[in-house]
Protein backbone atom coordinates (compact mmCIF):
# COMPACT_ATOMS: atom_id res chain seq x y z
CA UNK A 1 0.00 0.00 0.00
CA UNK A 2 1.70 3.25 -1.14
CA UNK A 3 1.98 5.84 2.15
CA UNK A 4 3.62 9.41 1.75
CA UNK A 5 5.81 10.41 4.08
CA UNK A 6 6.47 13.84 3.42
CA UNK A 7 4.50 15.17 6.14
CA UNK A 8 3.36 14.08 9.90
CA UNK A 9 6.31 14.11 12.82
CA UNK A 10 10.34 12.87 11.09
CA UNK A 11 10.61 10.89 14.34
CA UNK A 12 7.50 8.69 13.98
CA UNK A 13 8.14 8.11 10.07
CA UNK A 14 11.42 6.67 10.68
CA UNK A 15 10.35 4.68 12.94
CA UNK A 16 7.18 3.42 11.10
CA UNK A 17 9.04 2.99 8.24
CA UNK A 18 12.55 1.69 9.39
CA UNK A 19 11.00 -0.76 12.29
CA UNK A 20 9.46 -3.24 9.82
CA UNK A 21 12.40 -2.63 7.37
CA UNK A 22 14.84 -3.64 10.63
CA UNK A 23 12.63 -6.74 11.47
CA UNK A 24 13.11 -7.87 7.58
CA UNK A 25 16.66 -7.60 7.55
CA UNK A 26 17.13 -9.22 10.50
CA UNK A 27 15.02 -12.21 9.73
CA UNK A 28 17.22 -11.50 6.15
CA UNK A 29 20.74 -12.23 8.05
CA UNK A 30 18.98 -15.11 9.93
CA UNK A 31 19.14 -16.61 6.77
CA UNK A 32 22.58 -17.25 6.49
CA UNK A 33 23.15 -17.36 10.58
CA UNK A 34 20.77 -20.21 10.59
CA UNK A 35 22.97 -22.20 7.78
CA UNK A 36 26.04 -21.41 9.68
CA UNK A 37 24.48 -22.56 13.35
CA UNK A 38 22.45 -25.34 12.23
CA UNK A 39 25.75 -27.04 10.07
CA UNK A 40 27.81 -26.47 13.09
CA UNK A 41 25.68 -28.58 14.91
CA UNK A 42 25.90 -31.57 12.17
CA UNK A 43 29.01 -31.55 10.93
CA UNK A 44 32.28 -30.24 11.68
CA UNK A 45 34.80 -27.16 10.66
CA UNK A 46 35.10 -28.15 7.46
CA UNK A 47 31.49 -27.73 6.35
CA UNK A 48 31.14 -24.63 8.51
CA UNK A 49 33.90 -22.81 6.48
CA UNK A 50 32.07 -23.94 3.41
CA UNK A 51 28.92 -22.48 4.39
CA UNK A 52 30.85 -19.22 6.22
CA UNK A 53 32.64 -18.87 2.47
CA UNK A 54 29.76 -19.45 0.11
CA UNK A 55 27.57 -17.35 2.16
CA UNK A 56 29.75 -14.60 2.14
CA UNK A 57 29.81 -14.65 -1.75
CA UNK A 58 26.34 -14.88 -2.27
CA UNK A 59 26.39 -12.27 0.80
CA UNK A 60 28.27 -10.07 -1.96
CA UNK A 61 25.69 -11.15 -4.48
CA UNK A 62 22.60 -9.90 -2.96
CA UNK A 63 23.95 -6.82 -1.53
CA UNK A 64 24.86 -5.75 -5.20
CA UNK A 65 21.40 -6.96 -6.77
CA UNK A 66 19.89 -4.81 -3.36
CA UNK A 67 22.23 -1.90 -4.29
CA UNK A 68 20.59 -1.85 -7.84
CA UNK A 69 17.45 -2.12 -7.09
CA UNK A 70 17.88 0.96 -4.87
CA UNK A 71 17.61 3.02 -8.06
CA UNK A 72 13.77 1.66 -8.29
CA UNK A 73 13.50 2.57 -4.51
CA UNK A 74 14.48 6.34 -4.99
CA UNK A 75 12.84 6.87 -8.30
CA UNK A 76 9.81 5.61 -7.22
CA UNK A 77 10.28 8.01 -3.58
CA UNK A 78 10.87 10.90 -5.80
CA UNK A 79 7.60 10.11 -7.94
CA UNK A 80 5.50 9.37 -4.91
CA UNK A 81 6.55 12.20 -3.20
CA UNK A 82 5.74 14.00 -6.81
CA UNK A 83 2.10 12.65 -7.02
CA UNK A 84 2.84 10.90 -10.39
CA UNK A 85 1.46 7.56 -10.40
CA UNK A 86 2.33 7.07 -14.23
CA UNK A 87 6.17 7.19 -13.49
CA UNK A 88 5.77 4.70 -10.33
CA UNK A 89 3.78 2.53 -12.65
CA UNK A 90 6.45 3.08 -15.61
CA UNK A 91 9.66 1.92 -13.09
CA UNK A 92 8.20 -0.81 -11.57
CA UNK A 93 7.15 -2.38 -15.00
CA UNK A 94 10.77 -1.74 -16.43
CA UNK A 95 12.75 -2.78 -13.16
CA UNK A 96 10.73 -5.90 -14.00
CA UNK A 97 12.03 -6.06 -17.65
CA UNK A 98 15.23 -4.88 -16.27
CA UNK A 99 16.31 -7.30 -13.13
CA UNK A 100 15.09 -9.95 -15.26
CA UNK A 101 17.42 -10.28 -17.99
CA UNK A 102 20.26 -9.58 -15.54
CA UNK A 103 19.54 -12.40 -13.31
CA UNK A 104 19.10 -14.57 -15.82
CA UNK A 105 22.61 -13.80 -17.53
CA UNK A 106 23.85 -13.50 -13.89
CA UNK A 107 22.81 -17.29 -12.54
CA UNK A 108 24.78 -18.63 -16.32
CA UNK A 109 27.59 -16.65 -15.98
CA UNK A 110 28.52 -17.64 -12.24
CA UNK A 111 27.51 -21.69 -12.78
CA UNK A 112 30.24 -20.99 -15.48
CA UNK A 113 32.41 -20.02 -12.80
CA UNK A 114 32.07 -21.72 -9.90
CA UNK A 115 35.51 -23.38 -9.11
CA UNK A 116 37.28 -20.64 -10.74
CA UNK A 117 35.13 -18.43 -7.45
CA UNK A 118 36.05 -20.90 -5.36
CA UNK A 119 39.80 -20.85 -5.56
CA UNK A 120 39.97 -17.13 -5.82
CA UNK A 121 38.81 -17.54 -2.39
CA UNK A 122 41.76 -19.65 -1.26
CA UNK A 123 39.11 -22.34 -0.12
CA UNK A 124 40.88 -24.54 2.53
CA UNK A 125 41.34 -27.95 0.99
CA UNK A 126 39.04 -29.98 3.46
CA UNK A 127 35.69 -27.28 1.92
CA UNK A 128 36.36 -26.90 -1.63
CA UNK A 129 34.12 -29.62 -1.85
CA UNK A 130 31.34 -28.44 -0.09
CA UNK A 131 31.75 -24.75 -1.19
CA UNK A 132 30.83 -25.57 -4.45
CA UNK A 133 27.97 -27.66 -4.07
CA UNK A 134 26.49 -24.80 -1.91
CA UNK A 135 27.56 -21.99 -4.62
CA UNK A 136 26.24 -24.13 -7.17
CA UNK A 137 23.02 -24.38 -5.69
CA UNK A 138 22.63 -20.50 -4.59
CA UNK A 139 23.58 -19.80 -8.26
CA UNK A 140 20.55 -21.53 -9.25
CA UNK A 141 18.25 -19.84 -7.20
CA UNK A 142 19.62 -16.21 -8.21
CA UNK A 143 16.55 -15.32 -10.43
CA UNK A 144 14.44 -16.06 -7.41
CA UNK A 145 16.62 -14.20 -4.86
CA UNK A 146 17.29 -11.14 -7.07
CA UNK A 147 12.84 -10.97 -7.61
CA UNK A 148 12.59 -10.84 -4.22
CA UNK A 149 15.10 -8.12 -3.70
CA UNK A 150 13.45 -6.52 -6.28
CA UNK A 151 9.77 -6.82 -4.97
CA UNK A 152 10.93 -5.66 -1.56
CA UNK A 153 12.93 -2.27 -3.31
CA UNK A 154 9.40 -1.45 -5.26
CA UNK A 155 7.25 -1.43 -2.16
CA UNK A 156 9.90 0.59 -0.06
CA UNK A 157 9.91 3.15 -2.51
CA UNK A 158 5.95 3.24 -1.84
CA UNK A 159 7.24 3.71 1.87
CA UNK A 160 5.99 0.34 2.17
CA UNK A 161 8.17 -1.20 4.26
CA UNK A 162 5.79 -3.84 6.30
CA UNK A 163 4.36 -6.22 2.84
CA UNK A 164 8.70 -6.99 2.47
CA UNK A 165 9.00 -7.74 6.35
CA UNK A 166 5.92 -10.05 6.43
CA UNK A 167 7.17 -12.05 2.91
CA UNK A 168 10.64 -12.63 4.72
CA UNK A 169 9.12 -13.67 7.80
CA UNK A 170 7.19 -16.75 6.19
CA UNK A 171 10.90 -17.43 4.20
CA UNK A 172 12.50 -17.38 7.57
CA UNK A 173 10.48 -20.16 9.18
CA UNK A 174 10.56 -22.19 6.04
CA UNK A 175 14.50 -21.64 5.66
CA UNK A 176 15.10 -22.97 9.29
CA UNK A 177 12.69 -25.81 9.11
CA UNK A 178 14.43 -27.28 5.73
CA UNK A 179 17.53 -26.58 7.50
CA UNK A 180 16.88 -28.95 9.89
CA UNK A 181 15.26 -31.35 7.59
CA UNK A 182 18.41 -31.26 4.84
CA UNK A 183 21.57 -30.68 7.27
CA UNK A 184 20.07 -32.59 10.24
CA UNK A 185 17.59 -35.27 9.16
CA UNK A 186 19.35 -36.00 5.78
CA UNK A 187 22.85 -35.04 6.44
CA UNK A 188 23.33 -33.11 2.99
CA UNK A 189 25.89 -30.62 4.62
CA UNK A 190 26.67 -27.34 2.26
CA UNK A 191 24.25 -28.29 -0.08
CA UNK A 192 21.62 -29.03 2.44
CA UNK A 193 22.19 -25.28 3.76
CA UNK A 194 22.01 -23.83 -0.37
CA UNK A 195 19.18 -25.98 -0.96
CA UNK A 196 17.27 -24.73 2.24
CA UNK A 197 17.95 -21.05 1.01
CA UNK A 198 17.17 -21.45 -2.58
CA UNK A 199 13.79 -22.93 -1.79
CA UNK A 200 12.59 -20.91 0.96
CA UNK A 201 13.47 -17.49 -1.50
CA UNK A 202 11.15 -18.92 -3.94
CA UNK A 203 8.08 -19.61 -1.44
CA UNK A 204 8.84 -15.91 -0.70
CA UNK A 205 8.67 -14.66 -4.46
CA UNK A 206 6.04 -16.82 -4.95
CA UNK A 207 3.65 -15.00 -2.45
CA UNK A 208 4.64 -11.91 -3.01
CA UNK A 209 3.40 -11.86 -6.58
CA UNK A 210 0.49 -13.58 -5.35
CA UNK A 211 0.08 -10.36 -2.80
CA UNK A 212 0.38 -8.09 -5.81
CA UNK A 213 -1.70 -9.64 -8.07
CA UNK A 214 -4.99 -10.45 -5.86
CA UNK A 215 -4.57 -7.52 -3.29
CA UNK A 216 -4.87 -3.96 -3.11
CA UNK A 217 -1.47 -2.66 -3.17
CA UNK A 218 -1.57 0.32 -4.94
CA UNK A 219 0.27 -0.75 -8.17
CA UNK A 220 -2.01 -0.62 -11.47
CA UNK A 221 0.15 -2.16 -14.55
CA UNK A 222 -0.82 -1.86 -18.32
CA UNK A 223 1.26 -3.89 -20.54
CA UNK A 224 2.94 -0.43 -21.95
CA UNK A 225 4.34 -0.10 -18.34
CA UNK A 226 6.47 -3.22 -19.16
CA UNK A 227 7.89 -1.44 -22.88
CA UNK A 228 11.50 -0.66 -22.19
CA UNK A 229 11.93 2.83 -21.94
CA UNK A 230 15.50 4.60 -22.05
CA UNK A 231 15.01 7.42 -19.84
CA UNK A 232 13.47 5.28 -17.24
CA UNK A 233 16.08 2.56 -17.19
CA UNK A 234 18.42 4.81 -17.23
CA UNK A 235 16.93 6.83 -14.29
CA UNK A 236 17.10 3.28 -12.30
CA UNK A 237 20.76 2.43 -13.17
CA UNK A 238 22.05 6.25 -12.55
CA UNK A 239 21.40 5.81 -8.70
CA UNK A 240 21.41 1.97 -8.76
CA UNK A 241 25.12 1.38 -10.52
CA UNK A 242 27.51 3.55 -8.27
CA UNK A 243 25.20 1.80 -5.24
CA UNK A 244 25.92 -1.53 -6.52
CA UNK A 245 29.69 -0.93 -7.47
CA UNK A 246 30.23 0.27 -4.28
CA UNK A 247 28.59 -2.74 -2.37
CA UNK A 248 30.61 -4.80 -4.78
CA UNK A 249 33.63 -3.36 -3.86
CA UNK A 250 32.56 -3.42 0.32
CA UNK A 251 32.28 -6.83 -0.47
CA UNK A 252 35.50 -7.76 -2.26
CA UNK A 253 37.23 -6.26 0.71
CA UNK A 254 36.12 -8.66 3.02
CA UNK A 255 36.73 -11.36 0.81
CA UNK A 256 40.22 -10.36 0.46
CA UNK A 257 39.80 -9.87 4.21
CA UNK A 258 38.60 -13.84 4.04
CA UNK A 259 41.10 -14.74 1.81
CA UNK A 260 43.98 -13.29 4.10
CA UNK A 261 42.47 -15.26 7.00
CA UNK A 262 42.09 -18.56 5.06
CA UNK A 263 46.18 -18.55 4.28
CA UNK A 264 46.17 -17.91 8.03
CA UNK A 265 44.95 -21.88 8.53
CA UNK A 266 40.90 -23.61 9.18
CA UNK A 267 40.91 -22.29 12.23
CA UNK A 268 41.55 -18.44 11.39
CA UNK A 269 39.21 -18.87 8.13
CA UNK A 270 36.16 -20.39 10.56
CA UNK A 271 36.54 -17.09 12.84
CA UNK A 272 36.27 -14.95 10.59
CA UNK A 273 33.52 -16.20 9.06
CA UNK A 274 31.53 -16.89 12.07
CA UNK A 275 32.53 -12.82 13.19
CA UNK A 276 31.59 -11.76 9.65
CA UNK A 277 27.92 -13.20 10.02
CA UNK A 278 27.50 -11.43 13.41
CA UNK A 279 28.84 -8.60 12.47
CA UNK A 280 26.09 -8.56 9.05
CA UNK A 281 23.38 -9.44 12.35
CA UNK A 282 24.47 -6.45 14.42
CA UNK A 283 24.45 -4.05 10.86
CA UNK A 284 21.06 -4.16 11.04
CA UNK A 285 20.14 -0.70 12.47
CA UNK A 286 22.78 1.07 10.35
CA UNK A 287 21.83 -0.64 7.10
CA UNK A 288 17.98 0.05 7.64
CA UNK A 289 19.23 3.54 8.31
CA UNK A 290 20.30 3.79 4.73
CA UNK A 291 16.98 2.00 3.06
CA UNK A 292 15.22 4.88 5.61
CA UNK A 293 17.26 7.80 4.63
CA UNK A 294 16.87 6.87 0.72
CA UNK A 295 13.22 6.15 1.03
CA UNK A 296 11.97 9.13 2.69
CA UNK A 297 13.97 11.54 1.62
CA UNK A 298 13.54 10.48 -1.85
CA UNK A 299 9.53 11.75 -1.40
CA UNK A 300 10.74 14.68 0.43
CA UNK A 301 12.77 15.72 -1.92
CA UNK A 302 10.50 14.94 -5.24
CA UNK A 303 7.98 16.92 -3.23
CA UNK A 304 10.77 19.69 -2.91
CA UNK A 305 11.31 19.48 1.23
CA UNK A 306 15.04 19.36 1.32
CA UNK A 307 14.95 20.51 5.01
CA UNK A 308 12.96 18.30 6.10
CA UNK A 309 15.21 15.34 4.30
CA UNK A 310 18.03 17.08 6.15
CA UNK A 311 16.73 16.01 9.50
CA UNK A 312 15.58 13.13 8.38
CA UNK A 313 19.17 12.43 7.42
CA UNK A 314 20.54 13.74 11.08
CA UNK A 315 17.36 11.86 13.13
CA UNK A 316 19.09 8.77 11.61
CA UNK A 317 22.53 8.77 12.49
CA UNK A 318 21.49 9.74 16.06
CA UNK A 319 19.80 6.34 16.11
CA UNK A 320 22.78 4.53 14.47
CA UNK A 321 25.61 5.55 16.31
CA UNK A 322 24.10 4.94 19.90
CA UNK A 323 22.79 1.89 18.72
CA UNK A 324 26.89 1.32 17.70
CA UNK A 325 28.30 2.84 20.68
CA UNK A 326 26.11 0.73 23.16
CA UNK A 327 26.62 -2.81 21.01
CA UNK A 328 30.94 -2.14 20.50
CA UNK A 329 31.22 -1.70 24.65
CA UNK A 330 29.06 -4.60 25.23
CA UNK A 331 31.08 -7.34 22.74
CA UNK A 332 34.19 -5.98 24.65
CA UNK A 333 32.40 -8.02 27.73
CA UNK A 334 30.79 -11.04 26.04
CA UNK A 335 33.05 -11.99 22.72
CA UNK A 336 33.88 -15.07 23.46
CA UNK A 337 29.73 -16.36 24.54
CA UNK A 338 28.73 -15.09 21.59
CA UNK A 339 31.44 -16.31 19.01
CA UNK A 340 30.87 -19.73 20.69
CA UNK A 341 27.04 -19.79 19.76
CA UNK A 342 28.67 -21.08 16.25
CA UNK A 343 31.12 -23.23 17.09
CA UNK A 344 32.55 -25.44 20.03
CA UNK A 345 35.88 -25.45 18.85
CA UNK A 346 38.40 -23.97 21.37
CA UNK A 347 40.75 -21.99 18.73
CA UNK A 348 38.01 -20.57 16.61
CA UNK A 349 36.44 -19.00 19.28
CA UNK A 350 39.34 -17.45 21.17
CA UNK A 351 40.51 -16.16 17.03
CA UNK A 352 36.97 -15.17 16.81
CA UNK A 353 36.36 -13.12 20.14
CA UNK A 354 40.18 -11.55 19.08
CA UNK A 355 38.24 -9.87 15.60
CA UNK A 356 35.21 -9.09 16.61
CA UNK A 357 36.25 -6.69 19.47
CA UNK A 358 38.73 -5.05 17.10
CA UNK A 359 36.14 -4.91 13.98
CA UNK A 360 32.70 -4.34 16.26
CA UNK A 361 33.40 -0.06 16.29
CA UNK A 362 33.07 -0.02 12.78
CA UNK A 363 29.56 -0.25 14.20
CA UNK A 364 29.27 3.42 14.75
CA UNK A 365 31.15 4.82 11.78
CA UNK A 366 29.01 2.43 9.81
CA UNK A 367 26.25 4.50 10.83
CA UNK A 368 26.97 7.40 10.23
CA UNK A 369 28.06 6.73 6.47
CA UNK A 370 25.72 4.59 6.03
CA UNK A 371 23.40 7.40 6.94
CA UNK A 372 25.10 9.70 4.27
CA UNK A 373 24.76 7.19 1.64
CA UNK A 374 20.83 7.16 1.80
CA UNK A 375 20.84 10.89 1.46
CA UNK A 376 23.24 10.79 -1.57
CA UNK A 377 20.89 7.75 -2.89
CA UNK A 378 18.31 9.99 -2.33
CA UNK A 379 19.66 12.95 -3.86
CA UNK A 380 20.57 11.73 -7.24
CA UNK A 381 24.20 12.01 -6.30
CA UNK A 382 24.55 8.09 -5.43
CA UNK A 383 27.99 8.29 -7.24
CA UNK A 384 29.59 9.72 -4.07
CA UNK A 385 28.79 6.88 -1.58
CA UNK A 386 30.25 4.83 -4.31
CA UNK A 387 33.48 7.38 -3.70
CA UNK A 388 34.18 7.62 -0.67
CA UNK A 389 34.09 3.71 0.04
CA UNK A 390 36.41 2.96 -2.60
CA UNK A 391 38.54 5.50 -1.50
CA UNK A 392 38.29 4.09 2.09
CA UNK A 393 38.83 0.72 0.79
CA UNK A 394 41.90 0.93 -1.25
CA UNK A 395 43.28 3.36 1.18
CA UNK A 396 42.68 1.70 4.49
CA UNK A 397 40.68 -0.96 4.59
CA UNK A 398 42.75 -4.03 2.45
CA UNK A 399 46.45 -2.34 2.92
CA UNK A 400 45.37 -2.26 6.81
CA UNK A 401 43.95 -5.75 7.23
CA UNK A 402 47.13 -7.12 4.99
CA UNK A 403 49.27 -4.80 7.21
CA UNK A 404 48.37 -6.13 10.26
CA UNK A 405 48.19 -9.62 9.02
CA UNK A 406 51.60 -9.99 8.67
CA UNK A 407 53.00 -8.00 12.04
CA UNK A 408 50.33 -9.73 14.22
CA UNK A 409 49.95 -12.88 13.06
CA UNK A 410 49.71 -14.21 16.89
CA UNK A 411 45.86 -12.48 16.88
CA UNK A 412 43.24 -11.32 14.36
CA UNK A 413 42.25 -7.80 17.03
CA UNK A 414 44.34 -5.07 14.59
CA UNK A 415 42.99 -7.00 11.39
CA UNK A 416 39.55 -6.47 12.68
CA UNK A 417 40.50 -2.45 14.09
CA UNK A 418 41.85 -2.33 10.50
CA UNK A 419 38.34 -2.29 8.91
CA UNK A 420 36.87 0.19 11.08
CA UNK A 421 39.28 3.06 10.57
CA UNK A 422 38.64 2.63 6.72
CA UNK A 423 34.59 2.99 7.81
CA UNK A 424 35.96 6.05 9.67
CA UNK A 425 37.98 8.14 6.70
CA UNK A 426 34.63 6.99 5.29
CA UNK A 427 32.76 9.13 7.75
CA UNK A 428 35.19 11.87 7.22
CA UNK A 429 34.42 12.16 2.93
CA UNK A 430 30.76 12.19 3.82
CA UNK A 431 30.81 15.04 5.75
CA UNK A 432 32.93 17.38 3.28
CA UNK A 433 30.62 15.96 0.20
CA UNK A 434 27.61 17.07 2.41
CA UNK A 435 28.77 20.34 3.42
CA UNK A 436 29.93 20.58 -0.68
CA UNK A 437 25.99 19.95 -1.84
CA UNK A 438 24.66 22.35 0.98
CA UNK A 439 27.09 25.14 -0.15
CA UNK A 440 25.62 24.14 -4.11
CA UNK A 441 21.98 24.13 -2.45
CA UNK A 442 22.71 27.45 -1.01
CA UNK A 443 24.46 29.37 -3.95
CA UNK A 444 21.54 27.97 -6.09
CA UNK A 445 18.84 29.53 -3.80
CA UNK A 446 20.37 32.87 -4.10
CA UNK A 447 20.81 33.04 -7.76
CA UNK A 448 17.06 32.23 -8.03
CA UNK A 449 16.33 34.79 -5.48
CA UNK A 450 17.84 37.69 -7.41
Amino acid sequence: MEKNLTSGNVWKNILYFSLPYLLSYFLQTLYGMADLFIVGQFDGVASTTAVSIGSQVMHMLTVMIVGLAMGTTVTIGRAVGAGDSKKVSKTVGNTTVLFLGVSILLAGLLLFLVRPIVSVMSTPTEAVDGTIRYLTICFIGIPFITAYNVIASIFRGMGDSKSPMYFIAIACVINIGLDYLFMGAMHMGPAGAALGTTLSQTISVIISLWVILKKQTGITMKKADFSPEKQTMGQVLKIGIPIAAQDGFIQIAFIIITIIANRRGLSAAAAVGIVEKIISFLFLVPSSMLSTVSALGAQNMGAGKYDRADQILRCAMGIAVGFGVCVAVLIQFIAEPVVGLFTTDTMVVILGAQYIRGYIWDCIFAGVHFSFSGYFCAYGRSEISFIHNLIAILCVRIPGVYLTSKFFPDTLFPMGLATATGSLLSVIICVIFFGWLKRRERSRKKITSV
